[in-house]
């Protein structure tokens, strides 16, 4: 099946399922780059994932405005990590702070609607970032925690990965965090762990989208 046709037929749970049955049949721990955005993103993904993986989160995120945001996410990111129990160790490593990499890399889709075109660069600009690092530090898989959200598409996150799989040479771990009410435990670890927990994806163009709402 062509990568095409399997992107748009594919249960990416059902993908996640069979790699996760065939490291348990291994009884062998493989090392994970977890690209994460937020704690409460990262809450039910690490939850999921921790017994299966060691797992190094890459908080890679220039599309963070303003940049007290970006640290405020960064300090409950860490604050979480420290108050949850894992069974294998995690690590965190945050990138640089440079918004103009966001900037750009969305040239020209400023006047996008939210979730389209501009939204989708802004994917492939993290993923890419969090597949070099993976290849740099030589682990197993990469991903992201994007997919939880309802908001994120993740038939693109998943296309993305695959291409920067083929590029980079390490194994992409295809995912939809929101299946299996993945959003729903989100919000009920972010209650449990007191997490801040933010209204909007995080660029600047989301908070004015989302203060037109109001």
């Amino acid at each position: 099946m062509c990568k095409e046709m399997f992107m748009q037929s594919t249960n990416y749970q059902l993908v996640l399922n069979k790699t996760l049955e065939e490291i348990k049949s291994k009884h062998k721990t493989p090392s994970l780059l977890l690209h994460v955005c937020c704690a409460p993103c990262s809450s039910y993904v690490l939850e999921y994932l921790s017994d299966y993986f060691e797992i190094t989160l890459y908080y890679y995120n220039p599309n963070i405005y303003p940049q007290e945001e970006y640290f405020t996410r960064l300090k409950e990111l860490i604050k979480f990590v420290q108050e949850f129990k894992a069974n294998n160790a995690i690590f965190i490593e945050e990138a640089h702070y440079n918004p103009s990499e966001f900037y750009q890399k969305i040239q020209g889709l400023e006047n996008e609607k939210e979730g389209g075109g501009r939204c989708k660069k802004c994917y492939a600009l993290r993923l890419e970032a969090a597949a070099k690092k993976a290849a740099e530090k030589s682990l197993d898989y990469f991903t992201t925690t994007l997919s939880i959200s309802p908001l994120k598409n993740a038939k693109w996150i998943n296309e993305l990965g695959a291409d920067y799989e083929n590029k980079y040479g390490i194994r992409y771990l295809y995912a939809d965090f929101k299946k299996k009410e993945g959003y729903k435990r989100s919000i009920e670890l972010s209650k449990q762990y007191g997490l801040y927990r933010q209204d909007y994806c995080g660029c600047e163009f989301s908070m004015r989208n989302k203060k037109t709402e109001k």
